[in-house]
């Protein structure tokens, strides 16, 4: 129930106030002064205070200022005597939603204390609004315990205090933009504006339009001025994503606008000022793309003073399982069904594949599995038939002989294992193969990492 506060010393006036707000519908407590309105706040939670002026203990327009400042979410209408215009002016000052004078309010009160409520509750859903974007794009809601992911994360935590550029490299869906908006909502600018772009989406004219906008008459079709996304990020957040895709005419006034904060629109002559933070992304090698002549050097260094690479799902195997989970989780409610758990099997599937789409991919899959099941559990047959292939080629190859290439590779693997401690690391160096290379072949034979 909606709940109000009367705080007034005249017990006539209190009791009559208190019959037509509960007629209405309302949950009303009283206070007589402002000592016991601030112990009833501290006990309850109050939409909206109705408060007297002039009470025994002091100034309702002082308590007012009070009030808000400890539970900015409450409104607060004031009630006088009589009304003039330097109580009013300071009454709005200190964040009254209202001042009306006492003999109008019998038929203005209801009216002012209905839209009083009006205003809490869009305060209220926008704060709900605002911590389910939090939730979502926080660092804690990453999913993956590997040491891997954990540094990248540390990383970004660090960088996200500072209004450093950051580049994220790595590939398609590996998670660069959750990461980016998790940049953001720990920065300080959370509170600001948050933009994304795909660089790779729009034509060349299309892309400087969208990032810069344009003056009115710049071309056929602008009837009037339109906002670029770094103007609509300003004192935010920008994100580029694929900036290895952006045209090297357009990488010049990208650089322009981090060194100097000023771009030009389309059509315009005098340049626009912003103060925003961009944070980049590619999938690209843009060492090689600035070698074949399509990024540029001197925009490669002022976007990757601090650069994060997300590592691919095949270097997470241990963090495929809870991912999955995670993901059915989400599908089986979206389906109406109660998937309470995945098959042992069908993890091990998971966990031989490439994962070219990385969690993109993945999440993908079990979509498609969560559909297709019509039991409790994700079970192996539900899979797609290039993972139910792969799996069954790889048990045909763990059940080599002792005279196999691949078994004498098997046993050299184990033994080195065992020499580093089952440090795979260290063992990857010894045998000089790619840590990635080493965790396949791992799961492709069996070969047991207990010490």
């Amino acid at each position: 129930m909606k709940k109000v506060l009367l705080i007034d010393d005249e017990e006539k006036l209190r009791s009559l106030l208190t019959r037509i707000i509960t007629l209405e519908g309302f949950d009303i407590s009283q206070a007589t002064d402002c000592k016991s309105a601030l112990k009833k706040l501290e006990q309850a939670d109050f939409d909206v205070v109705i408060c007297d002026v002039k009470l025994p203990d002091g100034n309702g327009i002082e308590l007012s200022g009070k009030i808000k400042s400890i539970y900015p979410q409450t409104e607060i209408i004031l009630l006088t005597a009589y009304g003039n215009i330097p109580d009013s002016v300071q009454a709005i000052k200190n964040g009254a939603f209202d001042y009306i004078t006492k003999g109008d309010d019998n038929n203005k009160i209801i009216p002012l204390l209905n839209r009083a409520m009006e205003k809490v509750e869009l305060s209220k859903r926008v704060q709900r609004l605002e911590k389910q974007l939090g939730n979502k794009y926080s660092f804690d809601n990453i999913i993956g315990e590997s040491k891997i992911l954990q540094d990248a994360i540390t990383l970004a935590k660090k960088v996200a205090r500072t209004d450093t550029t950051v580049l994220l490299t790595g590939e398609t869906g590996t998670g660069k933009e959750i990461f980016a908006q998790s940049i953001h909502l720990s920065s300080e600018r959370k509170d600001k504006n948050f933009v994304a772009i795909n660089c790779s989406a729009f034509s060349r004219d299309l892309l400087e339009n969208e990032m810069f906008g344009h003056k009115s008459g710049a071309f056929t079709g602008a009837v009037k001025d339109q906002k670029g996304l770094f103007e609509e990020a300003n004192n935010g957040t920008i994100f580029l994503d694929e900036i290895g895709e952006m045209p090297l005419d357009l990488q010049v006034k990208l650089l322009r606008v981090i060194e100097t904060g000023e771009f030009i629109k389309v059509g315009e002559v005098k340049p626009t000022r912003v103060n925003v933070r961009i944070i980049a992304a590619t999938n690209r090698d843009l060492q090689k793309e600035i070698e074949a002549g399509n990024f540029r050097e001197d925009l490669f260094y002022r976007i990757s003073v601090f650069q994060i690479i997300l590592p691919p799902l095949r270097e997470r195997l241990n963090d495929i399982e809870p991912i999955a989970n995670f993901f059915a989780s989400i599908f089986s409610k979206n389906t109406n069904k109660k998937i309470t758990g995945i098959t042992d099997d069908y993890i091990q599937a998971l966990k031989l594949h490439p994962w070219k789409g990385n969690i993109r991919e993945l999440k993908n899959i079990i979509e498609r599995s969560v559909i297709l099941t019509d039991g409790e559990t994700i079970t192996y047959e539900s899979l797609p038939l290039e993972l139910q292939v792969a799996k069954s080629q790889t048990n045909k190859m763990k059940q080599l002989s002792a005279f196999d290439l691949a078994s004498a590779e098997k046993i050299h693997i184990q033994k080195v294992l065992n020499y580093t401690n089952g440090n795979k690391t260290e063992a990857a160096r010894l045998l000089n193969i790619a840590l990635t290379t080493l965790y396949r072949k791992i799961e492709e034979y069996d070969i047991d990492l207990r010490p």
